[in-house]
């Protein structure tokens, strides 16, 4: 089996998201399946591999490239174009496309319906983000009855909603990075997510929503926004409560209810069965396993597929409209 590498601009302080921590978790992941590594293309850091340096190597077709970091996804791409390359998929809506040869992962249903829609020709597959361990119901005393985080909060969330709360319950905005989430998640009875508006500025897609699911696990009553990756998991109504319902003082009324209410519905942990690290790495082998199977056969034969170009899009659709036209001509002679 390959070697995996994992590429990403850097790992310290200047690069930290959701999107690189979820990255180094897979990458430790597909440690325990074969060879990974973990490299910077943007900085040199001390005792991590370099890619311009590793491209100075002549045979390289041991090698996996996973490469996920959004905005520099068409540069990777055509730089290691000669090489084994993997993009594996956070976020949905950057502006590039894929040649069929690389194989995609996605970390949704959302993300893998849109790359199946935009990337017809390419070999495609889904491994959702691990939901570690400790996130998980303690079943202890609740003394917090609304938490939030402050980051990709909506305004409506921050200057309308939560004022209001406040007056009326014990809220908690968090707005630095919290050492133990999992304790505060089972503190709390209410956790807040309204990460649209964030989103819709960035012009492209919540790739998983880890938080939700982070506090649905630990007993949390949740109300969130169900845009991009959050509508794999959260069904409004079952399992969580859309946010941002038609007007304040309706969510206001709806939150209240919920922390008054003494019977509240909780998950199975057969709900995040799919989430959590052995069924991943089960996943994760089948996987491997199909991508190396394509590499080796992708030396030898390349692509013959017609692509969904703009080109051939205008043509099926010039096609198609002559097509009607000829069935209506020769019904009418």
């Amino acid at each position: 089996m390959r070697k995996l590498y994992f590429l990403v601009p850097g790992t310290d302080s200047k690069f930290a998201c959701g999107g690189l921590w979820a990255e180094l978790k897979t990458f430790k992941l597909a440690q325990q399946v074969c060879q990974a590594n973990v490299v910077t293309y943007r900085q040199r850091e001390i005792g991590k591999l370099f890619l311009d340096d590793l491209l100075k190597e002549r045979n390289l077709d041991d090698v996996i490239f996973v490469i996920s970091w959004g905005f520099d996804i068409a540069k990777l791409a055509a730089k290691l174009k000669q090489y084994n390359v993997v993009y594996h998929a956070h976020s949905a809506g950057y502006k590039f496309n894929l040649p069929a040869s690389i194989p995609i992962i996605t970390v949704s249903r959302n993300t893998l319906g849109y790359w199946g829609e935009k990337s017809p020709n390419s070999l495609i597959y889904y491994l959702p983000n691990e939901i570690s361990g400790e996130f998980k119901n303690l079943h202890l005393e609740r003394d917090i009855d609304i938490l939030m985080q402050a980051r990709k909060s909506s305004e409506y969330l921050l200057k309308q909603l939560i004022p209001d709360l406040q007056k009326r319950c014990k809220v908690q905005v968090v707005t630095a990075y919290v050492e133990d989430l999992p304790g505060l998640f089972n503190r709390a009875k209410v956790y807040l997510y309204d990460s649209a508006e964030y989103w819709a500025q960035q012009n492209v897609s919540e790739g998983f929503g880890l938080q939700p699911m982070e506090a649905l696990a630990c007993g949390c009553q949740v109300f969130s926004s169900v845009n991009g990756g959050l509508s794999d998991y959260l069904d409004p109504g079952f399992n969580c409560y859309k946010i941002a319902g038609y007007s304040q003082e309706y969510d206001v009324q709806r939150i209240l209810k919920v922390i008054d209410s003494s019977m509240l519905p909780t998950l199975s942990e057969d709900f995040f069965a799919e989430y959590r690290v052995e069924n991943i790495i089960k996943r994760l082998q089948v996987i491997l396993e199909e991508l190396n199977e394509f590499f080796d056969y992708k030396k030898y034969q390349p692509s013959d597929i017609p692509h969904l170009t703009r080109g051939r899009l205008a043509k099926l659709f010039i096609k198609r409209i002559y097509s009607k036209f000829q069935k209506k001509y020769f019904q009418d002679l």
